[in-house]
């Protein structure tokens, strides 16, 4: 989890405490306007565009992380995971790169 708010703030030019506010405010069942109107002192003043984009990358990440995982277990449990084709899944930065790995399998 950490290495997604870090990539969250890189890729959004954010400071990884005003990710990390808002990742928790969001998970806490916050919408996008309240946190926007009501929580500018916890996110470092972010705008509603802001938080949306964070949101919705954020969704985006998580996926592709639970993703990888399943991947993993599921050629690890055929016994035909490799050391060069797990760094390949674990490196994917794109959900259809990790298809495109899993589709032989």
């Amino acid at each position: 989890m950490d290495q997604i708010l870090i990539r969250l703030a890189r890729e959004l030019g954010l400071k990884q405490n005003q990710v990390q506010s808002c990742v928790a405010l969001l998970d806490e069942g916050n919408t996008v306007p309240f946190i926007s109107r009501y929580r500018k002192e916890a996110t470092g003043e972010m705008d509603e565009t802001q938080i949306r984009d964070l949101q919705e990358r954020l969704t985006y990440l998580r996926n592709l992380e639970a993703e990888k995982e399943k991947v993993l277990r599921v050629i690890a449990e055929q016994g035909k995971l490799t050391p060069e084709l797990e760094q390949a899944i674990k490196n994917a930065e794109k959900l259809q790169e990790v298809e495109d790995l899993y589709r032989p399998y």
